[in-house]
Order: structure tokens, then C-alpha cells, then sequence
């Protein structure tokens, strides 16, 4: 078997948590986990626009652990 040539991924360069936030709008009761994560909060905030238009929250991981 050959040697994989994709990069390890590195958590902690992944600060921006995108969240749906079905509570929002009484779909669950339980806090919602997040749906992904990325480097760069406009990436971000572009795919929850595109997901979950109106519900979506984007969460500086970075910022919330201090």
C-alpha cells in the first residue's frame, strides 16, 4: 500500500464552529452540536447562509475557551 499524500489535518487551526441552531425555532431542546468547523470565520459564515439561511450561528471557538 502506498503512502497516503494527504496533510494531517491539525484541530487546533480549526477555530470557527458553525452551528444550525434548530432550537432556535423549537426543532430540538437539547444544545445542538456543531456541523463543522473552519480555519477562516467567512468560510464559515458563507456555508451556514447557504445551509440554514435564517438560524445558523457562527462560534469563535478561540474566543469561547477564554
Amino acid at each position: 500500500m502506498t503512502k497516503s499524500r494527504l496533510a494531517t489535518p491539525d484541530p487546533a487551526a480549526f477555530r470557527y464552529a458553525v452551528y444550525a441552531c434548530s432550537s432556535k425555532i423549537d426543532l430540538s431542546t437539547p444544545p445542538d452540536p456543531a456541523v463543522a468547523l473552519f480555519d477562516r470565520r467567512g468560510v464559515a459564515e458563507s456555508f451556514g447562509r447557504l445551509m440554514w439561511p435564517s438560524t445558523f450561528e457562527v462560534v469563535d471557538l478561540a474566543e469561547a475557551t477564554v
